[in-house]
């Protein structure tokens, strides 16, 4: 494998809504609103925030994406981050998330915060490898409605 990590532009959007679609296909709940994703809603958070692409060679095969807070853009909320389903299961997804934490560093960013959806606290442990931690006081500016509130893990990038 050939992994190499890009930074995704508008032109992307069509892309990293499909990338998030299949990335959640018989991984998360079916009323998770990723399998519903949408190449306007991908072109928003792009504009706002950022994203990264994952790819092995010339392939997709993963995505994630951030937004600053409203209430304070030196923190950002990462969020949409898979890797389709063939390149599962060898922790793929942590070349995005080192990405967004570099590039939160480099941006002097502040602080980044994730959400762990109630039905996968197996994930918990992986965060944590990457300084992340459980923020129980804090909302997930994204959270469903439909669905339990995720976990909030933190990690502090300015001390």
């Amino acid at each position: 494998m050939d992994m190499i990590v890009r930074e995704a532009t508008v032109e992307d959007a069509s892309l990293i809504a499909e990338l998030t679609r299949k990335a959640w296909a018989g991984k998360v709940n079916v009323t998770s609103s990723g399998h519903r994703e949408t190449a306007v809603n991908v072109a928003d958070h792009l504009r706002d925030g950022g994203g990264f692409i994952l790819l092995d060679g010339e392939t997709p095969i993963g995505s994630v994406r951030w937004l600053p807070l409203d209430s304070n853009p030196d923190v950002w909320e990462i969020l949409r981050m898979g890797v389709i389903a063939d390149y599962r299961g060898t922790n793929l997804s942590q070349h995005l998330l080192e990405a967004v934490i570099h590039h939160a560093l480099a941006a002097g960013i502040e602080e980044v915060r994730l959400a762990v959806r109630s039905d996968q606290p197996q994930l918990i442990d992986f965060y944590t490898a990457y300084e992340f931690t459980l923020a129980e006081e804090l909302e997930y500016s994204h959270a469903n409605p439909l669905e339990p509130a995720p976990l909030v893990m933190r990690r502090l990038l300015r001390h």
